[in-house]
């Protein structure tokens, strides 16, 4: 059996493919896994690492608005539907999954051309353009939000890597700070803006770093690869360490007691998962849908929420600072956090996606 798997640009988009691709060489070691995908994404470096064949294919970002770049997306749409297609025949694809993003609109098209089966999988409440497109293509539709506003759709929750659903957080505390450098008895705030960062919760986090410092708060501060900082920290206890990117996030959330962080579909998936509280500030951009995702989650007592425009030191002190110091609130938090988890999208998605295919 041979499945193609479309989803890049972000690690939202490619991370829920990858623990797929992982649930099915599970459930058959023998299956044959293609990703397609395009040279602009994280998934040029995410795939190979993870041991995966990866297509890149032209990428075709479809305009929000009519302009005279709308002209030249038919005949870009139809290169890449062609060389999706031609994947498609050369592995003798069985089935194609998409979850989104520029690679998926052509190969939803391709896999219709075709006559292939088409899976779709939707990790946001507010789904985009492509995938409303493939679910109007098919029957097997799945999301990772119970809101998700996608007819006859199936919640089963977003596919994560084992490493995160099989998480300890309270085992595996004391390794992960000290791997991170860290203490074992401080509290802990893990601050990160998702697979790019995000410069206002950097700034805002390392304004406020005297104030957590001088309260006993210890910091893991993701930036982002892309991201640069006017000024660090000064060395000091407790400790606030600043990395550019992490590839273990189990053991950065193994090591946290609460987070602050954007509050795209993957990242809220793994932090309910893993039981962590946290404080989210929703990307100002987009169609909202990062807002829609940690409402819920603030609604089920799993954490706290502020504006992109409300965030500030200030905020971070008055707010998150009396968590870090309320253990049984912080435990309240995870448990309420944990209840709003799914860990097991992952092999559900897999068993329909074997059943579609035979």
């Amino acid at each position: 059996m041979r499945v193609v798997l479309a989803g890049g640009g972000t690690a939202g988009h490619i991370e829920p493919a990858l623990a797929l691709a992982d649930a099915l060489r599970h459930l058959d070691p023998g299956i044959g896994i293609t990703c397609v995908g395009t040279e602009r994404g994280l998934e040029t470096r995410l795939v190979p690492a993870r041991g995966y064949e990866l297509e890149l294919v032209p990428a075709v970002p479809l305009p929000r608005a009519i302009t005279p770049s709308l002209l030249t997306v038919p005949g870009r749409l139809a290169g890449a539907i062609n060389a999706v297609a031609n994947v498609l025949e050369r592995v003798q694809a069985d089935v194609l999954v998409g979850f989104g993003g520029y690679v998926a609109t052509p190969a939803y098209l391709a896999a219709k051309r075709r006559g292939l089966p088409i899976v779709v999988h939707e990790a946001n409440p507010r789904p985009g353009l492509a995938n409303r497109l493939g679910a109007r293509l098919t029957e097997h539709v799945f999301t990772g939000h119970p809101e998700a506003a996608l007819p006859k759709a199936d919640y089963i929750g977003t596919p994560l890597r084992r490493e995160i659903v099989s998480l300890d957080r309270l085992s595996m505390g004391d390794k992960a700070r000290s791997w991170f450098g860290l203490e074992t008895d401080r509290p802990t705030l893990l601050v990160f803006g998702g697979s790019q960062g995000a410069r206002s919760i950097n700034e805002a986090a390392l304004a406020a770093a005297p104030a957590l410092r001088r309260a006993g708060v210890q910091v893991l501060h993701v930036i982002g690869p892309k991201n640069l900082v006017e000024r660090e920290p000064p060395p000091g206890d407790p400790q606030y360490v600043l990395l550019p990117y992490v590839d273990r996030m189990d053991l950065a959330y193994a090591a946290a007691d609460v987070a602050l962080c954007r509050s795209g579909a993957l990242t809220c998936a793994e932090l309910t998962a893993v039981g962590l509280p946290a404080a989210y500030v929703p990307l100002p951009h987009g169609n909202g849908e990062q807002a829609l995702n940690a409402e819920r989650i603030v609604r089920g007592g799993g954490g706290l929420m502020a504006d992109d425009a409300e965030l500030s030191p200030d905020w971070i002190i008055r707010n998150v600072l009396p968590m870090l110091h309320d253990p049984e609130r912080v435990a309240a938090m995870s448990e309420a956090a944990s209840r709003l988890g799914r860990k097991d999208a992952d092999i559900m998605l897999a068993r329909k996606v074997l059943e579609i295919a035979r």
